[in-house]
């Protein structure tokens, strides 16, 4: 009887315990759920969608200039903004690291989105200017006149400067009162061996391998530094030749890591046969096996296959529309950004409005 009367207090006991931790894990739940970052549900994309970008788990992210960052799975877009937790309502790159992080840049205000919040990337390392290229590292653009880059190594962020050069400082001297620095980069593109390049606002092209800093500047380069429009798109073809902006040459770059050399090739050349070309302001480039697709500013897409050149106008209505970013999804799909028309797709034929 005494031996019952113990089994059934322990029974009791072991209840009792429990219904408590039931009761804690719903509260847990409960905070977690208060925790994670729900977004506003919306029916279609607001206008100025200037960058797109899918995850490793085909998510798709369209950055915003005016609206914040849209989130579509392929049923649901959801809109987070501010008021979710963003820094800033302007998007201008997403980036994601090896453990599916999503990466937010507004003019050098870095925000990780970790499938729960928005965290700012704040946490500066104690050294000084440590440029350094690791595989998993992340590179941002600096904010405007800061002539900043950013390297991001999964603890911290580091502000990074380029050592100055004579184009610099001659710069510098011919424009005083710029609002620019010449410094200032506009893209940031990673090669097939992992050297990181930049794309300057007037200075040309800079490539960084780990060691050493290789400068191809805008006349030499053959760009018209008139013009004001920087250095905006660099690619790297399927025959691992380089082609940056306007130029319409392709470059092969090869060397020792102490001694990089370039040697301009044959590249594009006037489209019509004519002296000029039409193919102008040239702000984000993609490839496709052996094609070349390069984005205008303002005159639609541009298809190259060493072979022929194919002029893909992109029209809201009939009307010409100005494009921001060219890009390619997990799929091969080829996607535009633009300022103030929403997501293009597409669909083998025309490029037409992106509509979930």
């Amino acid at each position: 009887m005494k031996l019952n009367i113990i089994l059934l207090l322990s029974i009791l006991t072991l209840l009792t315990s429990c219904s408590g931790q039931t009761f804690n894990t719903k509260k847990n739940k409960d905070q977690f759920k208060e925790l994670f970052v729900k977004g506003d549900t919306v029916k279609e994309l607001g206008s100025s969608v200037m960058v797109v970008y899918q995850d490793k788990k085909n998510i798709y992210w369209f950055g915003s200039w005016e609206t914040g960052v849209y989130r579509y799975d392929g049923k649901t877009l959801i809109n987070f903004t501010t008021k979710h937790g963003l820094p800033n309502n302007r998007i201008d790159e997403i980036k994601e690291d090896k453990l599916g992080n999503i990466y937010f840049n507004n003019r050098g205000e870095i925000s990780k989105f970790d499938g729960q919040n928005f965290i700012k990337v704040s946490k500066t390392s104690n050294s000084n200017n440590e440029w350094k290229l690791e595989t998993d590292d992340l590179w941002f653009k600096g904010y405007q006149d800061s002539g900043l880059v950013y390297r991001y190594d999964g603890k911290y962020l580091h502000r990074l400067k380029f050592p100055e050069t004579k184009e610099g400082d001659n710069h510098f001297a011919k424009f005083p009162n710029a609002e620019y620095s010449p410094y200032d980069v506009y893209i940031i593109y990673k090669d097939s061996k992992g050297n990181v390049w930049f794309g300057t606002g007037a200075l040309g092209v800079c490539l960084y391998n780990g060691k050493t800093f290789t400068w191809l500047s805008e006349k030499e380069l053959e760009f018209d530094v008139e013009t004001g429009f920087g250095i905006r798109s660099i690619i790297e073809d399927s025959y691992g030749k380089f082609w940056f902006s306007n130029t319409l040459h392709r470059y092969n770059v090869y060397g020792q890591d102490n001694a990089t050399n370039y040697v301009k090739e044959k590249g594009i050349g006037s489209l019509d046969g004519k002296k000029d070309g039409d193919l102008v302001a040239i702000i984000s480039m993609e490839k496709d096996n052996d094609d070349l697709w390069m984005a205008t500013y303002n005159q639609g897409i541009w298809r190259y296959n060493v072979r022929q050149i194919t002029h893909f106008p992109v029209k809201y209505y009939g009307k010409e529309i100005t494009v921001f970013s060219i890009y390619k999804d997990n799929d091969g799909g080829l996607w535009l950004g633009t300022h103030e028309n929403g997501a293009y797709k597409f669909n083998g034929m025309t490029f037409e409005k992106f509509k979930p």
